[in-house]
């Protein structure tokens, strides 16, 4: 949580506020859409969203920074001492804040602290007939403490994002086993096809306007792979509305292995001739 503006001297621009709760920075944070807030804000925010409160873009809190200068222009804004109500009239710059409160006149007595408790309301532990300890230790030890809970809220946002990023990946994971076993059983299956050869089929076509109504073209040898020639006779185009057009079966790039007038009981049928490449008997 930030600061509370009714603290500080002189009203605080908005630049200087936390768009989460509206109080003054405390250890800014940015994100990578440039926008800051408070660290204890930000960081649990971050691991439940997982997205920057102006719903911007997505966010993790690995991708947090510090903005050392914005935290060192908010630590030279003036505060009014705490002990102001009891009559202290100071105003200090907030980094000087902790000292001058240790050292303030106006604050409770000492007598008046419960046995064994800090300002802070900490543990304070001491030697009996030891001298109490001073300004500026009371003031590193708040320093500390101020520190130990950033890194704890840190250190808890850290391990949501581990354990969101190990859920993520496993639920990837398994999406990605299933499409490479899609992936394997599409090659298998056409391997399959590949190594089935096809089967020869017979056309029966009759000729209109002296037509049968397909161009043909002649094929060459192919001089990387002798065993897949394109040696031969393909069909390379079928007329609209022609008689090839109106036959079931007839592709283009089909290979045509032997043209034959229309049979008569006394002529023997030739059986075709299987192929590597896709085979087409035309009968005339």
């Amino acid at each position: 949580m930030g600061f509370d503006p009714a603290r500080f001297a002189a009203p605080v621009a908005a630049e200087l506020q936390c768009k989460l709760c509206g109080r003054v920075l405390e250890e800014p944070l940015s994100t990578p859409c440039g926008h800051v807030f408070c660290a204890g804000c930000l960081l649990p925010w971050a691991a439940r969203r997982r997205r920057c409160p102006l719903r911007c873009r997505p966010l993790a809190a690995a991708e947090l920074r510090p903005v050392l200068p914005l935290r060192s222009l908010v630590q030279k804004l003036e505060v009014r001492c705490d002990y102001s109500p009891r009559g202290c009239g100071r105003v200090v710059r907030l980094r000087e804040l902790p000292a001058h409160l240790a050292a303030c006149r106006y604050g409770p007595p000492r007598d008046a602290l419960p046995a064994g408790r800090a300002e802070g309301g900490g543990q304070r532990c001491r030697r009996s007939g030891g001298p109490e300890p001073g300004p500026e230790l009371r003031k590193e030890a708040l320093r500390w403490s101020r520190r130990e809970k950033s890194l704890l809220a840190q250190l808890s946002a850290l391990q949501s994002e581990v354990q969101l990023t190990a859920l993520r990946y496993q639920a990837k994971f398994g999406q990605y086993m299933s499409h490479i076993s899609s992936i394997t059983r599409d090659l298998t299956g056409s391997q399959r096809g590949k190594a089935g050869e096809p089967k020869p089929l017979t056309i029966m076509l009759h000729r209109e306007n002296d037509t049968l109504g397909f161009n043909i073209i002649g094929g060459r040898p192919n001089q990387n792979n002798q065993e897949e020639s394109a040696e031969g006779i393909y069909v390379s185009k079928i007329l609209e509305n022609g008689p090839a057009d109106k036959a079931e079966g007839l592709q283009i790039h089909d290979k045509i292995i032997e043209v034959r007038p229309k049979e008569t009981n006394k002529q023997k049928k030739t059986q075709p001739t299987k192929q590597k490449n896709q085979l087409t008997n035309l009968v005339d």
